[in-house]
């Protein structure tokens, strides 16, 4: 579009991706003919070169410029620039920036790029979250291999709880229920033994928890799945299990979910940290 009395070139600069500064002028221009604006953007101004080369183009297409620079030395420059050069500039965020600065009486950080972080940090959990329920007691082994934590461990050793809780840290959690009457899948040996958890617990303390758990749903604590003979057999069949993986062992006898994913987490950062 030529720039002539009808019409307009305004130049998105961001020191990020933009999108903060575009979906703000793309709302102001809906208030206008669009025909008459056409917008450009310019991502990732990261140093005072990049700045000049935007202030030469704008000023020969006789463009605006809308922009979102929270680096106070950028700012700084392009709006000195600009100045010099004639050209129109607004700054989007910066008197929202100074108000809260004088409100709070606390600096910004100055780097670029936050939102986007925060967003990408939001659909890492979601997907995580989504990830641990569809992977929820082995429901389906092939997302074994996906998962950055696999939890094996007998009913009630609070698998799917940790798998929640690891969830909302963006990790992909799946849990393997161990029952000594079906074979694990086989995928579950083709996942790296630091990739998994092995979880024990005290058969009396699972005892208690079975039969309360009996309870609430009205039926008999004296059924199989509350026998502490039945217990033991199944805490030996996954301690078998556990011991040819190889992998790390948590007893969360006495231990709310929130300890055992912290201990989880040392793990793997300590797992992180020798690669």
């Amino acid at each position: 579009m030529s720039n002539d009395q009808s019409g307009q070139i305004i130049y998105v600069v961001s020191d990020s991706i933009g999108e903060t500064a575009e979906l703000v002028v793309r709302a102001v221009v809906s208030q206008f003919d669009s025909r008459l604006i056409d917008i450009q953007k310019y991502p990732y101004i990261e140093d005072k070169t990049s700045i000049d080369e935007v202030i030469a183009s704008a000023k020969e297409s006789k463009a605006m410029i809308v922009f979102t620079l929270v680096i106070p030395e950028l700012k700084a420059y392009i709006m000195e620039c600009a100045a010099a050069a004639g050209i129109p500039i607004i700054d989007i965020m910066g008197p929202l920036l100074s108000t809260l600065q004088e409100t709070l009486n606390v600096s910004p950080t100055g780097k670029p790029g936050l939102v986007r972080r925060l967003d990408e940090e939001y659909f890492r959990k979601v997907d995580a979250i989504e990830f641990a329920v569809k992977y929820d007691d082995g429901r389906d082994p092939r997302g074994l291999l996906r998962a950055d934590v696999v939890l094996i461990g007998v009913s009630r050793t609070s698998k799917t709880p940790l798998s929640m809780y690891l969830a909302n840290k963006r990790l992909k959690v799946a849990n393997v229920p161990i029952v000594p009457e079906v074979d694990p899948p086989e995928e579950l040996f083709q996942v790296p033994k630091e990739r998994c958890i092995g979880l024990i617990i005290n058969p009396e303390h699972l005892n208690a928890i079975r039969t309360e758990r009996l309870k609430a749903l009205g039926l008999t604590a004296q059924a199989n799945y509350a026998n502490l003979d039945r217990i033991n057999q199944e805490l030996e069949f996954s301690r078998k299990i556990i011991e040819r993986i190889g992998c790390p062992i948590i007893d969360v006898s006495q231990k709310a979910v929130e300890e055992t994913a912290n201990i989880i987490l040392e793990i793997i950062k300590r797992n992180q940290a020798k690669k």
